[in-house]
């Protein structure tokens, strides 16, 4: 199974096994419940998986590498209590609760959030004096004497023993009480996975390109080789950060994060290549309309002679400019209309108030939700930045009203209804530039390939990508939907071709 997959069988898990009746009663049996048990190789995701499952579930994620822990932190600490038996008092040892276990309800007390995963990773990688308490957590969701609440469910993650000598079997009667679910790379899910998160173009292009470079673990007499997912996206985040800094990238740094020599050679000199195709080529240049007639002509003089590879990453150039674009004018748009929300809310508020300077006590509000909200960790990161930045805007239009001397209502709504406008305006220009944009890629391709296969690999691109085909079909792009009834007609014409070759053939 690869991770996509098991990302959506976690997600069904939780659906099933939280489903309540009209009472609010949990409906899945208790004792039916069986953890999930992820065994797939280091490095390809599976921490990374949790932390999305739980945000899109909206539940409580509390997560634990188990190889930290000892016995006593996992299951708790002795202690002498007295009980009364038959009429004579005993002395008997009882445990505190495990630390984990406590860490849960921490967690629920904290966000109010009284559902979630407990995600327990190398759990097949514990100590010899862990094991039976990790056994005993997966056949009895229980940390010594103290139960995994109700509400949460139990998914463990390890690897197999092929990748990591420290690895335990587990037993048949351990086995007989989960669900394991083995995960396999997957080039395609990953890269899938990498275009929405925004990785690298150089790595997007040569994964594409070179998927059985994607994923590698090697235990040699000679040493151990690695090249992993987790390696791919650390990797991206350096090149765009020295990128940036303008400081110069070479093989050690790639070897660094791709640890199998033959793999890092081979990007460094792609990742020579990208960067040098960038500028013959001029993308952004040509994408914006700023180059002459006869530097587009060079260009276009330059990609007919190209090689299959070379045609094929400039192609993966274009698309990733022009995915980048799209998406840089859909968080102008969402900030746009979030804004657009927020100041309704405002002029609302506003309506019933003597002066302005009440702005004052809607923005304090709104900041208290905020904090409130990442307390609770009812938003992510990039949400809660998204949030701040709202409120900062709104801070921003009460200091301006205040230079103004503006303390009427209905003045300082008109003087707040302008800057929006140009806010307004701003953002219509960004869609106009971006649709010229998408236009523009598909006359460069058009002029320098034809109605090859590198239309059909950006169409293919386009296509697949949401943040494109909901941008396309919300405002339009004459030339892609001219050539995707070509790319239709070429497929069914190719179709036809086969049948006839099938019956001349019989």
């Amino acid at each position: 199974m690869n991770i996509k997959d098991a990302k959506n069988e976690i997600i069904h898990t939780l659906a099933a096994y939280l489903k309540k009746d009209g009472n609010g009663v949990y409906t899945y049996p208790l004792v039916r419940q069986r953890p999930i048990l992820l065994i797939g190789p280091p490095g390809i995701g599976k921490t990374a998986v949790m932390e999305q499952v739980a945000a899109e579930c909206k539940v409580g994620l509390v997560a634990y590498t188990i190889t930290h822990h000892t016995r006593q932190s996992a299951v708790g600490l002795p202690k002498i209590v007295t009980r009364n038996y038959g009429g004579t008092e005993t002395d008997i040892t009882e445990y505190t609760m495990s630390e984990i276990i406590a860490s849960v309800y921490e967690y629920m007390e904290q966000t109010g959030k009284k559902e979630g995963i407990l995600f327990i990773d190398e759990i097949n990688c514990v100590s010899e004096t862990l094991a039976p308490a990790m056994l005993q957590f997966l056949q009895n969701k229980t940390f010594g004497t103290h139960k995994v609440p109700q509400g949460w469910i139990i998914v463990a993650a390890g690897n197999p023993p092929a990748y990591n000598k420290s690895v335990r079997e587990f037993d048949i009667v351990t086995l007989d009480r989960v669900r394991k679910i083995s995960i396999q790379a997957d080039t395609d899910i990953w890269l899938e996975y990498a275009g929405e998160k925004g990785i690298h173009g150089a790595i997007l292009s040569y994964l594409s390109l070179k998927k059985e470079n994607f994923y590698m673990v090697e235990n040699t007499v000679d040493g151990k080789f690695f090249v992993t997912a987790r390696g791919w996206e650390d990797l991206s985040e350096i090149l765009k950060s020295y990128e940036e800094l303008q400081v110069e990238i070479g093989e050690e740094l790639i070897g660094e994060f791709l640890q199998k020599e033959e793999i890092a050679r081979d990007f460094a000199g792609y990742y020579r290549l990208y960067e040098k195709y960038k500028s013959d080529y001029q993308i952004q240049e040509i994408l914006d309309g700023n180059v002459t007639s006869r530097q587009l002509k060079t260009c276009c003089d330059m990609g007919k002679k190209a090689s299959f590879e070379e045609r094929f990453t400039v192609t993966e150039m274009l698309l990733e400019a022009v995915t980048e674009r799209i998406s840089s004018f859909q968080k102008t748009d969402e900030k746009t209309e979030k804004l657009y929300r927020n100041l309704k809310l405002l002029k609302f508020f506003l309506q019933e108030k003597n002066s302005v300077e009440a702005m004052e006590q809607f923005i304090v509000s709104r900041r208290k939700a905020l904090d409130a909200k990442i307390c609770s960790e009812l938003l992510t990161a990039e949400e809660a930045a998204r949030e701040e930045e709202q409120i900062r805007i709104l801070e921003e239009y009460f200091f301006q009203l205040k230079e103004l001397h503006i303390s009427d209502v209905a003045e300082g709504i008109e003087q707040i209804g302008e800057r929006f406008g140009n806010v307004c305006r701003l953002r219509n220009e960004k869609l106009e530039e971006t649709k010229k944009m998408l236009e523009q890629a598909f006359s460069f391709l058009e002029e320098c390939f034809g109605e090859g296969q590198e239309l059909l690999l950006f169409e293919t691109g386009l296509t697949g990508d949401d943040r494109c085909s909901i941008f396309i079909s919300q405002y339009g792009c004459p030339s892609y939907f001219k050539h995707c009834e070509l790319l239709l007609y070429s497929k069914k014409e190719n179709e036809l071709r086969k049948e006839c070759r099938d019956l001349l053939e019989d």
